[in-house]
């Protein structure tokens, strides 16, 4: 109800909750009468029947995308209404179940013969090498692979922008806003838990969530941080001094309708504009982190060019000593081909079967008027540099 809740307000003006419900069980999910009629009244079983038969490719355009008028408005700026209403019935469908594969604990091929060994429908991953795609929805919670690390639920297009920062064995990595880990995680294995990879983020909750994850991975090379904001004192140390980081910004999400639907309702026009102003502040402390020659990976779970190019045009514009790195090139060294990937990561729902999300890879080129990175560098406890005499 809630993925098409503007058609059935159109279509059913003034409903209650259970004629909501009624609606979408007999127009949307194709629920015979015969099989709920027990339950209904005279005058329900007529206004469904006349429902069951209405034609809704006569709908507006609006009303058959099923998405705000601003969203609209804003993604017919790159797009037309034929491509538009694709992209808005993709979002219309319910997501899979995707996890990642754990490489220091398993191979895939290993983890699709447990799976089919105890029943579980699973093939893998269209695009990304470390992925398996259920064909179900089970509870894996207390599954033998989940409890021992060897897979983590995460959505193929997450996976994909986290293979972005291909970060090396023993590389000081940051992830500016770690959430509850799911790249962190990714990106440690990809490491082979060397080196060092600060999770940051300003919430504890989503830092605790990363808690039991971390410890199921068996890695020892990630150093989750709460930070209070991005010029957090945690933050200013490590200026001049990481090789990758990577910005999974906080958005408006818009990608990930298909497991969120109420975001439609949640989020705004003035919501866009307070989220923008974070993404410039975040991306240009983010940027400081950066030692020249390194690389800076700007992402989100956004469809809209406000959040996406806009943001890095603007960031270009004004860091003359970073340059935009095609991702094309850095997804075929690890053997994906995307269709329409080219400079930017632009993930789609009806063209890629993901999450929409979207990316982009920047380089660092001079130093710039950042401190460069102190090889001799001590670490503390906490495994953060210990504080420079000199900001």
């Amino acid at each position: 109800m809630l993925r098409r809740r503007r058609l059935l307000e159109h279509v059913t003006p003034h409903a209650s909750p259970r004629e909501m419900a009624l609606a979408t069980l007999v127009k949307l999910q194709g629920i015979g009468l015969t099989q709920i009629e027990t339950v209904l009244d005279r005058g329900e079983k007529e206004w469904l029947a006349e429902l069951k038969a209405r034609d809704l490719e006569a709908l507006p355009f609006e009303i058959r995308a099923d998405l705000p008028d601003w969203v609209i408005e804003r993604l017919r700026r790159g797009m037309d209404d034929e491509s538009l209403l694709a992209l808005a019935r993709g979002l219309q469908q319910s997501a899979p179940l995707d996890l990642r594969v754990n490489a220091l604990k398993a191979p895939r091929q290993a983890v699709l013969d447990r799976l089919e060994y105890d029943r579980i429908a699973a093939e893998p991953t269209r695009h990304s090498p470390v992925g398996v795609r259920l064909k179900e929805k089970p509870a894996l919670n207390k599954h033998p692979m989940f409890l021992d690390g060897a897979v983590e639920v995460q959505d193929e297009g997450s996976q994909i922008l986290g293979m972005l920062v291909e970060p090396r064995r023993g590389e000081m990595v940051v992830d500016f806003c770690a959430g509850a880990g799911g790249k962190t995680l990714q990106m440690g294995a990809a490491m082979n838990s060397s080196g060092r990879l600060y999770a940051f983020d300003v919430s504890d909750k989503r830092l605790a969530n990363l808690a039991p994850r971390l410890k199921r991975s068996g890695l020892s090379n990630v150093f989750p941080q709460r930070i209070a904001n991005e010029n957090d004192a945690k933050v200013k140390r490590l200026r001049g001094k990481i090789d990758r980081v990577l910005v999974d910004a906080p958005c408006t999400g818009l990608g990930t309708l298909r497991r969120n639907p109420d975001l439609k309702a949640r989020q705004d026009a003035e919501a866009l504009k307070e989220l923008n102003a974070k993404q410039r502040s975040i991306l240009a402390a983010a940027a400081a982190l950066v030692k020249p020659g390194g690389r800076l990976v700007y992402g989100t779970c956004s469809l809209l060019a406000e959040e996406n190019e806009d943001i890095v045009t603007e960031f270009l514009s004004a860091h003359p000593d970073f340059k935009l790195v095609p991702v094309a090139g850095i997804l075929k060294r690890q053997g994906i081909r995307l269709e329409g990937s080219g400079d930017y990561l632009r993930l789609f729902p009806h063209i890629h079967d993901t999450d929409g999300f979207f990316a982009a890879v920047l380089e660092r080129t001079k130093a710039g008027t950042q401190m460069n990175a102190d090889k001799g560098t001590q670490m503390n406890a906490e495994g953060l540099p210990e504080q420079e005499t000199e900001d």
